[in-house]
């Protein structure tokens, strides 16, 4: 007569619905992991078309004007009067960059004094957004 151990060992397997479920939740959480990671601090504006390579600025601020000549520094609206004191306090250092966002039918009277005023700042570098067309 064959005597039988009391336990029976099972072979383990290996189940894929919970890993599927894992690999979705992961792919979720990257997802919105690299939509935090988009600049977000200007304003919708009508950006006129243009060729341009993409450029990384190091620590940018975005000078935003829209066709109502309203004029935004991170989404804080300004005036030409206190644009260069507002944009100081902002500047990390002297080396930053302005991303200037300009409506296509914004005056450019008012673009070309912003950025004079962002000059008197002590702004160096400016980075003129526009809208990619094949």
């Amino acid at each position: 007569m064959k005597i039988r151990k009391s336990r029976e060992y099972k072979r383990g397997r290996i189940e894929i619905i919970p890993m599927i479920d894992v690999m979705f939740f992961l792919l979720a959480t990257f997802m919105l992991a690299s939509l935090s990671m988009q600049n977000l601090h200007s304003l919708p504006v009508n950006l006129p078309q243009g060729h341009a390579s993409p450029i990384q600025a190091k620590t940018p601020v975005t000078l935003t004007i829209r066709s109502d000549s309203q004029i935004f520094l991170d989404k804080t609206q300004v005036t030409l009067d206190n644009l260069a004191t507002t944009l100081k306090t902002m500047l990390p250092n002297t080396d930053a960059s302005i991303i200037v966002a300009a409506d296509s039918s914004a005056p450019n009277g008012v673009t070309v004094q912003a950025m004079l005023k962002a000059r008197e700042a002590g702004a160096q570098h400016f980075l003129i957004a526009v809208k990619h067309v094949d």
